[in-house]
């Protein structure tokens, strides 16, 4: 049988930057191990199937990793948006257009309209509350990624794990050579992982050139060494930080790099929202690229 995709590059404007996706937009008659040997074959962060909604809403949408399914993730769900209204499937974009899918971790809202120049973007907000979990001692952190552990700062944080739909450890830096620098401990990283049951570690220093956060973003024992740009981390880091942020009520814009490291630069848009002291609300957004189109004999 064979099935439609579209491969996309996601948080960027131009082709083969961002971070790349394959889309199937009519995924029905697919199995389980069928969607997972597919992500394998083309090993990009994550693949994406859709399926008509269960619950009344836009879609259901599933995200494959190389070696496994996930609840929720970032950038799929940009550029499957991307993807879909690029074929016309939402109508007219010039007013925007609100779509939800179904995932595992819950409703994703999407928001789909063009900007000035007529590209499409996507604003996606997390479909889960900020979590706060467990606290790693900046000693085995800083032996994972290759650094010192003076070169961990824990002003604002230790290295912290958190999740608005996945969890990720945070860990940030003072600077961007800093970054640069990290490399991941394969051996060291299983021992993370037996502490924390989290092996996705985001790295980030702040206030670099004109963004207020540069990123990078490891996932290797998913069959992810470095990603190009990770939306569910950075939607969940921007709620850290301003969960964490004295003001008791705060609107804050954020503009985000990533990808520069592993030559695919991206660029991702988020917003956070405070009330009486609480995280009301988080979302992150970019454009996309189609890149090519085809399909697939299964």
């Amino acid at each position: 049988m064979e099935y439609k995709y579209f491969i996309c590059d996601v948080f960027t404007k131009y082709k083969f930057s961002g971070n790349q996706l394959v889309v199937f937009p009519n995924a029905q008659g697919l199995s389980d191990w069928q969607m997972q040997s597919i992500a394998k074959e083309f090993n990009f962060s994550e693949a994406t199937f859709v399926f008509p909604s269960e619950h009344g809403n836009t879609r259901k949408v599933r995200i494959y990793t190389p070696t496994t399914e996930v609840p929720f993730a970032g950038h799929p769900n940009i550029g499957t948006a991307f993807a879909l209204a690029n074929q016309g499937m939402f109508g007219d974009l010039n007013e925007g257009v609100n779509i939800v899918f179904e995932e595992e971790a819950g409703r994703v809202p999407i928001k789909i309209q063009k900007d000035d120049s007529g590209d499409i973007w996507c604003e996606l907000g997390a479909p889960e509350a900020l979590s706060i979990g467990v606290a790693v001692n900046k000693e085995l952190v800083g032996s994972v990624v290759s650094l010192n552990e003076s070169e961990i700062l824990t002003t604002t944080h230790p290295p912290q794990v958190a999740s608005v739909g996945l969890p990720f450890l945070f860990v940030e830096l003072p600077s961007d050579p800093v970054l640069k620098k990290a490399r991941i401990n394969m051996p060291l990283l299983e021992d993370l992982l037996e502490e924390t049951n989290v092996s996705y570690i985001h790295l980030y220093c702040r206030d670099v050139d004109e963004f207020d956060i540069k990123a990078r973003m490891f996932a290797p024992l998913d069959g992810v060494f470095e990603d190009p740009a990770t939306g569910s981390a950075n939607c969940a880091l921007v709620a850290l930080l301003t969960q964490l942020d004295p003001h008791d009520d705060l609107e804050k814009d954020w503009l985000i790099s990533q990808g520069t490291e592993v030559g695919r630069p991206s660029i991702l848009s988020g917003r956070t929202l405070k009330v009486e002291g609480k995280v009301s609300g988080v979302w992150i957004g970019g454009h996309s690229v189609l890149v090519s189109e085809g399909t697939l004999n299964v």
